[in-house]
C-alpha cells in the first residue's frame, strides 16, 4: 500500500516540470447558479461559481493538502480568466493550462432543485467550447505524465473526436505511464449517439487503473442491473473498482498483488491502490478483496459535485495508503460536504477532523448525522454523532 520505488521518492523536476500527486484533466466551466428556486425562465438572478468534474476533484485534493494539477484548455476570455484564477486559489498548479483564441470558455446554468426530479433544468452553452479542442497534439504530455495519478473522465470523451483520441492515448497501455483513475461520469445528453458512449466509456474504464462508476450509470450506461458483483464482472480488467451505491453506500473491489510492477517509473505509481500502472491485464493472479461501507446519514442542501467529492476523499485517502474501508468512509466525509453546500465546491473537513470520524467504530459511523456547517466543527469529532 506504501509507495515505494523512484516514482514514490522522486522530489526533483523532470524535463523542468516538478513532479505532483495528482494530475487532473477536463473541461471546467463557470457556472450561474440561481438566486432563488424556480423555473430558469423565472428566476431573476444568477451566483457565479466554477464546476468541472476534473477539477472539482482538483480543488478538493489541494484543498486537503495534496500537490495537484489541473490541465485544461479554457477561452481568452474574462470567464477564462476567472476559472483559471478561482481554481489557483484553491491551491490547484494551473501553469498547464492552455488559451484558445478562437473558441469560448463553456458556461452553464441551471436550477436550485435536485438533479433526479423532473423540475429540474441545466442549460449547457459548451458545444464548440476551447476544451473540446483539447487533443494529443495540443496538450503538454509531460506535465500529464507529471503525477502519481491522473485523473481523468468520461464527460472529455464526449467533448470531440478529439478529447476521445487524447483519452485513448492516455489510458492506452504503456511503462512509463502514471496510474489513472476514471469516473465514468457517463452523461447521455453530451453523445450524439448513446450506443457509441455506452461502448466508449466500457473500453475506458477497461483501461484504467482505478475506476468509479455508480450503481445507477452502470445500468443506464450498459444495462447492469445485478449490483457492485454484477458491474465487477463486467469490468474485471481494474485492479480497482469503486461502485457507488447512493444512499446505501459504496463497494470497492481490489485485486490484491499479481506481480511486479512493469516499467520504468518502479513500484511508486502503481502501489498507491496495489495496481500495476500500464492498462489492460490478463486478470492476474490474486482474488478480490471486497469492502462494504455504508453512507452516512445526511441533511442534504443541493445533490451536485457529491461524486467528484467522494472521488477526491478516496484518492486523499489512497495517497496516504490508508485501508480499503477508511478510504470509502474518506470518500463518504468529502461527498457529504459537498452535498451540506449549495454549489459544486467544498471545503472538505481538515484532515484531522476526517481522520477521527473516519476511525469510528461501525456502531458510531452508523448513527453519524452531518448537516450544514460541520466541516467546521473540529473540536471534537463526536459533536456530530446523534442517536436516532
Amino acid at each position: 500500500m506504501t509507495p515505494t520505488g523512484p516514482a514514490a521518492a522522486v522530489s526533483r523536476p523532470v524535463d523542468g516540470i516538478r513532479p505532483v500527486d495528482v494530475v487532473a484533466l477536463g473541461e471546467s466551466m463557470v457556472t450561474f447558479l440561481p438566486s432563488r428556486p424556480g423555473r430558469l425562465a423565472d428566476v431573476p438572478s444568477f451566483d457565479r461559481g466554477i464546476g468541472g468534474a476534473e477539477s472539482n476533484v482538483a480543488c478538493v485534493l489541494a484543498a486537503a493538502g495534496h500537490r495537484v494539477k489541473w490541465i485544461g484548455r479554457v477561452g481568452n476570455d474574462g470567464f477564462g480568466d476567472h476559472l483559471v484564477e478561482a481554481i489557483t486559489a484553491y491551491g490547484v498548479d494551473t501553469s498547464a493550462v492552455r488559451r484558445d483564441p478562437h473558441r469560448p470558455t463553456g458556461i452553464y446554468f441551471r436550477t436550485a432543485g435536485d438533479r433526479a426530479t423532473d423540475e429540474h433544468e441545466v442549460l449547457y452553452y459548451r458545444a464548440g467550447s476551447a476544451a473540446s479542442a483539447m487533443s494529443p497534439d495540443n496538450t503538454p504530455r509531460a506535465e500529464l505524465d507529471s503525477g502519481r495519478v491522473l485523473h481523468v473522465s468520461g464527460i472529455t470523451a464526449a467533448l470531440s473526436a478529439d478529447c476521445l483520441a487524447l483519452l485513448r492515448e492516455l489510458t492506452a497501455p504503456r511503462p512509463d505511464r502514471p496510474l489513472v483513475s476514471f469516473d465514468v461520469n457517463h452523461r447521455a445528453h453530451l453523445w450524439h449517439h448513446p450506443e457509441t458512449g455506452r461502448t466508449v466509456l466500457l473500453e475506458l474504464a477497461r483501461r484504467s487503473d482505478l475506476v468509479f462508476v455508480g450503481e445507477d450509470e452502470a445500468e443506464e450506461a450498459w444495462g447492469i442491473t445485478g449490483g457492485p458483483d454484477a458491474i465487477r464482472a463486467a469490468l474485471p480488467e481494474p485492479r480497482a473498482l469503486v461502485v457507488k451505491q447512493g444512499a446505501a453506500g459504496a463497494t470497492l473491489f481490489e485485486r490484491g498483488s499479481g506481480g511486479e510492477p512493469r516499467g520504468g517509473r518502479g513500484a511508486g505509481p502503481g502501489d498507491v491502490c496495489g495496481a500495476e500502472p500500464g492498462g489492460v491485464r490478463d486478470g492476474g493472479p490474486g482474488a478480490d478483496t471486497v469492502t462494504r461501507v455504508p453512507a452516512l446519514r445526511v441533511d442534504v442542501v443541493a445533490p451536485v459535485g457529491a461524486g467528484d467529492a467522494f472521488a477526491a476523499g478516496f484518492l486523499s485517502a489512497t495517497l496516504r495508503a490508508l485501508p480499503a474501508r477508511d478510504r470509502l468512509r474518506h470518500g463518504h466525509l468529502t461527498a457529504a460536504a459537498a452535498l451540506t453546500v449549495p454549489g459544486d465546491l467544498a471545503v472538505p473537513p481538515s484532515r484531522d477532523h476526517a481522520d477521527r470520524l473516519a476511525a469510528l467504530d461501525d456502531g458510531a459511523w452508523g448513527t453519524l448525522r452531518l448537516g450544514p456547517g460541520w466541516t467546521e466543527a473540529v473540536t471534537r469529532a463526536d459533536e456530530e454523532v446523534r442517536t436516532p
